[in-house]
Parts: structure tokens; C-alpha cells; sequence
């Protein structure tokens, strides 16, 4: 206080009685001494004043005792002010410093420099800086906070505009993808429609086709009763015998005068000039000169004591592995054959070529060409010495390894053939085809003996139970069937699979099927009770083919996953062989179960040992 403005001269020119420096350092003064020394001292002062100041001192003391209504019209911030520094230095006993401050005080009030109005409030700076300093720091720590938050949210921000770029590029595609959809459906449609009349036109020539053979059958049946009954010569029965197939599709050729195309229906007029005796279906009633007749069915597989000895080997299905590879064809291998008793292979391909390797070393040994169309599956005679093949061709050839040629063509599926069998005595084979029928062969008398029908979709594998006269089919209508191959009727059929059955096989004891479809469910069924035994879901990649092994304890899978699935037979437990860089489509065993032989899309052929 005592070094504010004018506050060292005024200290000079000021003057205290001799009377109250004496009163000043007293100790023991009471209060009521103290506030009467104060207002004598009060009284020297003004007196003094009053006479240094003369007439002005009438105006500052009748601003110093204002009226009443003065006091009401002033604020009183500046009178509380006053008298709280007087009373705070009183009680803290600072006598010089209230004497200071007094006679500062008057002497600014005397000159007018002193504005009380002016004064206001007057706040605590320590505290209000401090409050200042904490509201600081809590709003550093909120920006912190939200500087934070913003770098969050735009790292957040980057990657939902890279997730929504990406959504647009497969929404974009998705969109494409069922443009291109909608327009294949729409094709399609159209060309759906387009079959409407020529299906009903061909659906009344079948049928007048059908009421034509049985008024044929019945004269037929008339004229065979009356010629019995006569005693008829030889010559008339041969009169009425079957012409082989080539023959009869030749005979067809000349009358027509122009070659035959694959898929065509007769018309009208070639119906109704049609002599059922050439019906290759119907030659059962009428017997070729050259027809081989089937064995006998009670015949006992010669081969049992060895199946038996190897059935007492224990098999380990995670023993296998991969011990070569061959580039076998350039474009995928359908269908792999093993020789009757030698360890040779047969191997069918898209390329059009057959191809026979010597194994376990994979030297090729021969090469055969002829079909025009890709081949499907080929099939070993039990001799050894011929081979079958079908093709997209709708044909099966029969190959000589002697002469290393095709020695017999069979034609008469109206589509291509997928798979052949050749029956235990060699003098039948057996085929299937996309035209939903199988057909038995005579390969003596180079006709068709028998067509099987009763499936409703294409027949996708065909073979013939060993030593026997039972042929088991698997179609496209999920279904498995059991054939007489005598009579060509159908014994039995095994129902359970939910989709389309791509390949059916016996095991060498001939008592269990095995069985695949387009969904990698595998089935084994008991051919006795009719039922299945287990179902192994090997998928959801189609199952394009599967294999016994010799002693029925192993069952191999070729999947679409580019792996070959072993299964346990007793235990269902499924192994996978790796190394495929496609689709597997054929596996085989060889003749003791050492060597295991998978094909591929690629044209390898791997050999897990």
C-alpha cells in the first residue's frame, strides 16, 4: 500500500503527532483506548487538513459526510472496502502501515485523485488464476480427447470407403453376372419353346410306332403258330432270322438312299414300313445263326481261394503314397482299365486316343485311334487280348492288340456311350448310355442282344457282376439297378441316393455295391437284404468313380476336390491322398491291392504305392 502512486512523497509531507507514536507501540491498550485514540487522532488529522487546505476543505468534507440520500444514491462497495483494510490492519496490530494508508488515503481524497466510484469489486487473482489454469488443462484433455477421436474415426472413415469401393465392385458384378443369367434363361426359354411341336410330333409317331409293333407282333405270333404246326422247313426259320446290326443300318442306308445321322427319328412312312423282325430288341423270339448262348448261372468264381487269402491281409488306408506320375494324355483321362492278369493299363482320354501302359514303371506300349468324338471308358476282355471303348461317338469299339486295329464297331445307342463291360466268358459286352438305355452285345454275331430299359435318365455306368449273368447300371435318376442279362428285364433297384449317381461297382466277392454321386455322397449296399449298409459324405465336390480293393477292405473315390478319398470299409473312417492338380476321375487297384492308379482333368495318371 505503502508504494502505490504518490505513496512515498505523501509519506514525507505527512506529519503524526508526537502524542500517538507513543500510543502506536503500546501493547496493552484495550479497544475501546484503541478506537478512542483513533478518533483523536481522526480529529488532528481533519484539523490539520483544515487548515492546509483552507476553503476546499469545506467541499471534501462535505463529500467525506455525505447526506442521506447521498448515501443511498452511492455504491457501497468502495466504503466496505475501506473499512475492512482499516479493521484487517487494526486486528492484525499494523499501526504504521494503517497510519500509511490513512494519511495516503486522505491526501488523495483531498487532491480528488482518489475515485471510489471506480473501485468495484475486487476478486481473488491466485484463486481465479487457479480455477483459470484447471479449466486450461481440462480443455487440453478434451482436446486431446477429440483429436484421438478424430484420427480414430478417420482410419474407420478409410476403411468403410475400401469396403464400399469393394461392395461396388461385387454388387457391380453380381448385377452383370444375372443380366447375363436372365438372358441365358430367356434364351433358353425361347428354345424351350421351340421343342414344343416337334415333341408332340414325335411323341405320335412313338405312339403310332408302338400300336404298329403290337398289331405286327400279333400276326407275327399267328403266322409262328401256323408255320409250327406245319412242320416249316429250316429254310423258312432262316428265312425270318435277324441280320446283324452293321447289316440291318446298311440295308436302311441303301433303301433311304442317304447315310443315317446320329439323334434321328423315322418318319411316319419308315414306321409304318417297318419290319420288327430287324428290331435288334426284339431278337430274343428270333434266334441268329452265330448267337452265343449265356453259361450258366450257378458258376463259382475260380478266383475265390485268392480273394479269400488276400481278405486276410490287414490294409492300412494312411499307408499310401505317391510314388510316380505320368503325363499320360493332353487333355483329361475319363477312365482307367486294368488287364485281367498282367499289370498293364488301359487308358481312355478327350483327346480321342486309348493308350496302353506297362506299370509300375509307366512305359506306353500301344496307342489306338479311330474314334471321332472324345472317349468315355474302356474295358479289358478276359482273354487279355481285345479292348473296348465308348465314346461321345454313340459308338463301342472292340480293339485287337495282335493286330492293332478296331476289329468289330457296334452302333445303335442314339447318344453317346459312357461306359462298357465285357461279361465273364467273353463273348458279351455290355454298354450304357446317354440315351437312357444299356445295350448287351453279341460279339459273335455282331448285333444287339438285348436293350435295357427302365431307367428315365442317362446311364452313366455299366458292368457285370463277376462269373455271372447280373449286370448292375447306375443312372442320372439316382437310382441303382440289378439286370438279367439273359432276358434283359430288371431284377431289382436300390433307392436312396438324392442326387444324380455317377458310378456304381461289386466288390470281388459280388455280395456288396459301392456307389457315388454328383455330391460326394458314397453308399455301400448289401446285395442281399437290398439296403444300404453306410453313407459317407465325401463332399460337396461330385464323386466321379470308386474301386474295391482286392480284399473288399478299402474303397477309393475319385472326387472333384483334386484329391482320391480311402475309405475304411469297416469303419467308414475316410483318408485323403494329395497331389492332384484337377479333378480325379478314374481310380483303380491292381490285382493284389499294392498300387493304387488315379487319372486326372490334367492327364496325369498318379500311382500311390
Amino acid at each position: 500500500m505503502a508504494e502505490s502512486v504518490n505513496g512515498a512523497n505523501n509519506l514525507e509531507k505527512g506529519s503524526i503527532p508526537g502524542d500517538s507514536e507513543g500510543r502506536f507501540e503500546s501493547e496493552e491498550l484495550s479497544v475501546e483506548e484503541k478506537s478512542g485514540a483513533e478518533e483523536e487522532d481522526l480529529d488532528s488529522a481533519a484539523e490539520v487538513l483544515r487548515n492546509y487546505t483552507g476553503n476546499d476543505s469545506k467541499v471534501v468534507l462535505s463529500e467525506r459526510t455525505p447526506s442521506s440520500s447521498q448515501k443511498l444514491l452511492c455504491s457501497p462497495i468502495p466504503e466496505v472496502v475501506d473499512d475492512f483494510l482499516r479493521n484487517f490492519l487494526m486486528k492484525m496490530g499494523m499501526n504504521r502501515t494503517l497510519d500509511c494508508f490513512q494519511t495516503e488515503w486522505f491526501e488523495m481524497l483531498q487532491k480528488g485523485t482518489l475515485k471510489t466510484e471506480h473501485v468495484g469489486f475486487m476478486p481473488d487473482i491466485y484463486m481465479q488464476n487457479q480455477l483459470l489454469e484447471k479449466d486450461l488443462k481440462n480443455v487440453q484433455r478434451e482436446r486431446d480427447s477429440y483429436k484421438q477421436a478424430a484420427f480414430q474415426a478417420g482410419e474407420i472413415t478409410v476403411k468403410l470407403q475400401k469396403e464400399r469401393d469393394f461392395h461396388r465392385l461385387q454388387h457391380k458384378r453380381v448385377i452383370h453376372e444375372k443380366n447375363k443369367l436372365i438372358e441365358d434363361i430367356q434364351r433358353l426359354k425361347k428354345h424351350y419353346e421351340s421343342y414344343g411341336p416337334a415333341l408332340k410330333q414325335l411323341n405320335e409317331k412313338y405312339q403310332t410306332a408302338l400300336r404298329q409293333k403290337m398289331l405286327v407282333s400279333i400276326d407275327r405270333n399267328r403266322v409262328s403258330s401256323q408255320v409250327h404246326s406245319q412242320d416249316s422247313t429250316p429254310c423258312t426259320a432262316k428265312a425270318r432270322s435277324l441280320p446283324g446290326t452293321r447289316k440291318f443300318l446298311k440295308e436302311n442306308e441303301l433303301q433311304n438312299g442317304r447315310s443315317p445321322e446320329r439323334g434321328t427319328k423315322l418318319s411316319v412312312n419308315e414306321v409304318m414300313s417297318y419290319d420288327p423282325a430287324r428290331d435288334p430288341t426284339k431278337s430274343a423270339t428270333t434266334k441268329h445263326p452265330k448267337d452265343s448262348e449265356f453259361p450258366a448261372s450257378t458258376r463259382v468264381n475260380p478266383f475265390l481261394p485268392q480273394i479269400k487269402a488276400l481278405s486276410a491281409q490287414s490294409t492300412k488306408i494312411s499307408d499310401f503314397s505317391m510314388t510316380k506320375s505320368i503325363k499320360a494324355h493332353t487333355l483329361a483321362i475319363s477312365c482307367l482299365a486294368l488287364h485281367p492278369r498282367k499289370l498293364l493299363v488301359a487308358s481312355a482320354s478327350d483327346d480321342h486316343l486309348w493308350k496302353l501302359w506297362g506299370m509300375p514303371k509307366g512305359e506306353m506300349i500301344m496307342t489306338g485311334e479311330g474314334h471321332t468324338d472324345w472317349l468315355s471308358s474302356c474295358s479289358f476282355h478276359p482273354s487279355g487280348h481285345f479292348l473296348a471303348t465308348t465314346s461321345g461317338d454313340a459308338t463301342v469299339k472292340i480293339w485287337d492288340f495282335a493286330k492293332s486295329i478296331c476289329v468289330l464297331t457296334l452302333e445303335g445307342h442314339g447318344h453317346a456311350t459312357w461306359g462298357c463291360s465285357f461279361h465273364s466268358c467273353g463273348d458279351f459286352v455290355a454298354s450304357c448310355s446317354m440315351d437312357n438305355t444299356s445295350k448287351v452285345w453279341d460279339l459273335n454275331s455282331e448285333r444287339c442282344r438285348y436293350t435295357l430299359r427302365g431307367h428315365v435318365d442317362s446311364v452313366n455306368s455299366i458292368s457285370f457282376v463277376p462269373f455271372s449273368n447280373i449286370l448292375l447300371t447306375c443312372s442320372a435318376d439316382k437310382t441303382i439297378s440289378l439286370w438279367d442279362a439273359r432276358t434283359g428285364l430288371c431284377a431289382q433297384t436300390f433307392y436312396g441316393h438324392r442326387h444324380s449317381c455317377n458310378h456304381a461297382s461289386f466288390n470281388t466277392l459280388g455280395d456288396m455295391i459301392a456307389s457315388c454321386d454328383s455330391y460326394g455322397i458314397v453308399k455301400l449296399w448289401d446285395v442281399r437284404t437290398v439296403s444300404a449298409i453306410s453313407t459317407v459324405d465325401t463332399g460337396p465336390y461330385p464323386s466321379n468313380q470308386v474301386a474295391f480293393s482286392p480284399n473288399g477292405k478299402v474303397l477309393a473315390a475319385a472326387s472333384n476336390d483334386y484329391e482320391v478319398k480311402l475309405m475304411d470299409v469297416a469303419s467308414s473312417h475316410v483318408y485323403s491322398l494329395l497331389g492332384h492338380y484337377d479333378g480325379v476321375q478314374s481310380v483303380i487297384f491292381d490285382h493284389k491291392g499294392e498300387y493304387l492308379l488315379s487319372a486326372a482333368y490334367d492327364g496325369e495318371i498318379f500311382i500311390w504305392s
